[in-house]
């Protein structure tokens, strides 16, 4: 049985993960610049400098997106390639790249779906402060404005961030990513809750100046919990604990709960406790923000059951459970039980945004690449959606993560998410097994899988 007619198959990419051409066409540094030049912080000292080189080679990806057949492509801009300082004057050439990609996406009928920030905050407003600055909302308002006065001509589909959890937890706490910065909660807290002042504020540009109808979003990350068994109470236990929020910053209601529902969550604000900073209540009307979908990034899941004494209990997964090559469990219902629970919570529409599996992938003597595990994890997860769809939960799309191997953040090139190999020394592109998979399921509207 196909999916619904209009259901978008597409693939996602992030600006500083393919794009290269760091120093070019007046591009100013981003942080991600910065911290990948720094000293063991990236795997084996790789940079984003070259990545896929995909600033130079747009039109060959583009062919090789018709060429599988997808209907849209999710793909981030760079904010510092467009403003190099962050504000101020824009870089024309930057404008132009992504003016240019456009089109080319448009004239292949593949519908682009831009998402305004995947993690490479500029340099020079990070000197600023970044987003601890009061005034880093309107920063990226004023940058949402620049794009969409040039794009919203022809671009439909928006949104706003991607993973907050990740760039404030990883990149402000733990300090493993950009800008490397390990602050404590309240300063964190600061820096997260003007991430949701820029939401709320980009999301009030988009609708008032867009010249075309907008569809806006985001792609928060979200690791359901699945129920054990599907008896009422361990769903029960499985819906909190998907939901549940300690004093972590990976929680997808401390980001989803205010950007949706307008408050803070009871049991977050009562695990920071003291370290919650003061703001206005009138920030949350900014905020919150309507929404048109809600973009799923989802990968694994946890596993719990009802406990003894009615509450969530943790279910360990057996030794030897099947993981990808970045170790992360493939949980077959991961995308069914997140896209059920999150509709139940937000009652948006939903598009999974992200979704894919790192693998051991290679050229093989034959010239093909042969990432069988691949297409096996595909159609488990797509099982798990089609399951949603029938059962009434709107998902309008899904986009694969990744159309290409790329720099793979601080794991540089390790990982490989591609359906489509990238040679790191010759930039060769090499359709993998998965890629030919995925026409075949575009081409029949997911009947075959």
């Amino acid at each position: 049985m196909p999916f619904p007619p209009d259901f978008v198959w597409g693939c996602a990419t992030a600006a500083y993960q393919i794009e290269g051409g760091a120093f070019e066409d007046g591009k100013g540094l981003s942080v991600w610049d910065v911290f990948s030049h720094t000293p063991d912080k990236i795997n084996r000292g790789d940079t984003g400098d070259v990545a896929c080189d995909h600033y130079h080679r747009w039109r060959e990806d583009v062919g090789l997106m018709k060429e599988i057949g997808l209907k849209g492509y999710r793909f981030s801009l760079s904010w510092s390639r467009i403003l190099p300082e962050g504000i101020g004057k824009t870089n024309k050439a930057g404008l132009d790249f992504y003016d240019k990609l456009v089109d080319e996406l448009l004239a292949a009928n593949v519908q682009p779906w831009i998402t305004l920030f995947h993690w490479d905050y500029p340099h020079a407003l990070y000197l600023k402060g970044g987003w601890l600055n009061p005034e880093s909302s309107n920063w990226f308002a004023d940058y949402a404005r620049v794009v969409v006065e040039k794009l919203s001509d022809r671009v439909t589909h928006w949104m706003t961030f991607n993973e907050p959890q990740c760039f404030v937890g990883l990149g402000y706490v733990s300090g493993g990513h950009a800008p490397g910065l390990k602050l404590p909660n309240p300063d964190a807290l600061r820096a997260a809750h003007n991430v949701l002042l820029s939401h709320g504020k980009a999301v009030q540009v988009i609708r008032a100046e867009a010249k075309k109808l907008a569809s806006v979003g985001w792609a928060p990350v979200v690791g359901p919990t699945e129920p054990a068994s599907e008896t009422p109470e361990d769903i029960e236990a499985a819906r909190r604990a998907t939901f549940a929020c300690a004093a972590t910053f990976n929680a997808a209601t401390w980001w989803s709960d205010p950007a949706i529902l307008g408050r803070y969550p009871e049991d977050g604000l009562k695990a920071f406790g003291a370290d919650m900073p003061d703001f206005p209540t009138s920030d949350m009307d900014t905020i919150r923000q309507p929404m048109d979908f809600y973009g799923v990034n989802c990968y694994t899941s946890g596993l719990c059951r009802m406990g003894a004494v009615g509450k969530p209990e943790t279910v360990e997964r057996h030794p030897g459970y099947p993981r990808t090559r970045f170790s992360w469990p493939v949980c077959d219902n991961a995308l069914y039980w997140g896209a059920r629970f999150l509709h139940e919570r937000y009652g948006l529409p939903l598009a999974v945004t992200e979704n894919g599996m790192s693998g051991l992938d290679w050229v093989s003597l034959d010239g093909k690449v042969h990432d069988p595990l691949r297409i096996d994890f595909l159609t488990r997860y797509l099982r798990g959606v089609r399951r949603a769809v029938d059962e009434g939960i709107p998902v309008k799309g899904y986009f694969l993560w990744s159309f290409i191997d790329n720099m793979e953040w601080a794991r540089g090139y390790d990982e490989r998410f591609g359906i489509v190999h990238c040679d790191f020394v010759t930039l060769k592109r090499t359709l993998k097994e998965s890629a030919r998979w995925y026409a075949k399921v575009i081409e029949s509207n997911g009947a075959n899988i």
